[in-house]
């Protein structure tokens, strides 16, 4: 199983979806200059992305989520096609995209993409305070959480080479 229903008193891990979690943006693509651009405010479901070891020993006060989404309001919205979740996003082929199977009941996830294009930093007490609240939707389970982590890595450590290799004939 790659999910686990967690309990309210269960410590902050890497893995944890959370639902409701307050996020702010500054995208506006209608703003002429920066000064026009005002925050957004959104409520998402999130996974946690920050190492367990460092929420654990209580290293860091910020957390990096990622929001995720619904894949067929995904599909819904024109966002992604149906095909390129079925043949690319689950395959682990698609930039900044992972892909989140259908979670047993009693745990409601429906099949969920991770956006790892649209991080974003959040106080550590407002998601403990969301856990407290009963906002935890489930917990992704080892090894599938550190696939999750390793996805995520790939996204941000590509090396930009000045231009491709030369091949001979």
């Amino acid at each position: 199983m790659m999910y686990e229903r967690i309990a309210a008193e269960s410590l902050l891990s890497q893995g944890d979806v959370i639902e409701d979690c307050p996020l702010f943006s500054l995208h506006d693509p209608n703003a002429v200059t920066d000064s026009a651009v005002s925050p957004i405010r959104s409520q998402s479901r999130i996974v946690v992305m920050t190492q367990s070891c460092d929420l654990t020993q209580a290293k860091t006060m910020r957390v990096v989520v990622a929001p995720v989404y619904s894949a067929q309001k995904l599909v819904e919205r024109g966002l992604l096609k149906a095909s390129v979740i079925r043949d690319q996003i689950r395959r682990g082929m698609m930039f900044g995209w992972y892909f989140l199977p259908t979670a047993p009941e009693p745990i409601a996830m429906p099949e969920s993409i991770v956006d790892f294009r649209e991080l974003h930093t959040v106080s550590r007490a407002i998601l403990e305070r969301l856990i407290a609240n009963g906002k935890r939707v489930c917990r992704i389970v080892t090894p599938y959480r550190e696939h999750l982590a390793q996805h995520f890595a790939v996204t941000y450590m590509r090396i930009g080479l000045p231009e491709p290799y030369e091949t001979e004939p």
